[in-house]
């Protein structure tokens, strides 16, 4: 990591470290919907949902950040890595699909100009 670096961005690379090594076996729960991180597993009313690998993560990134309000800058250095290149659009597009897959769309909220926060 290059520094200066916030807080927040090191103790998401030190959880994902941790997750690809097996240490943890964290379950996530916000409304009818639980994330199981060790086997990347998510079920709405017991339901399994099938998310692509970049929308399993940012679902992480915004359940462990509920209530905070993450730019896509942000988001895009967390999930998708510091040495992504592409636009920042590629988060809404992810938020999108999040949304209708898990009809989170009163839950993540749009904060004008800023990003996106998951409400719970």
């Amino acid at each position: 990591m290059v520094k200066p670096f916030e807080m927040l961005e090191l103790l998401v690379r030190i959880e994902k470290i941790l997750e690809r090594h097996g240490k943890t076996d964290e379950i996530l729960k916000i409304k009818d919907i639980e994330v199981n991180i060790g086997e990347r597993e998510v079920k709405k009313e017991g339901v399994e949902i099938s998310l692509k690998p970049m929308e399993f993560e940012l679902l992480i990134t915004l359940m462990k950040n509920k209530n905070r309000v993450l730019s896509r800058e942000k988001l895009l250095s967390m999930v998708w890595g510091q040495d992504y290149m592409g636009e920042t659009r590629t988060v809404d597009v992810h938020i999108g699909q999040l949304r209708k897959k898990l009809d989170l769309h009163k839950e993540i909220r749009a904060i004008s100009k800023v990003g996106y926060r998951l409400e719970v």
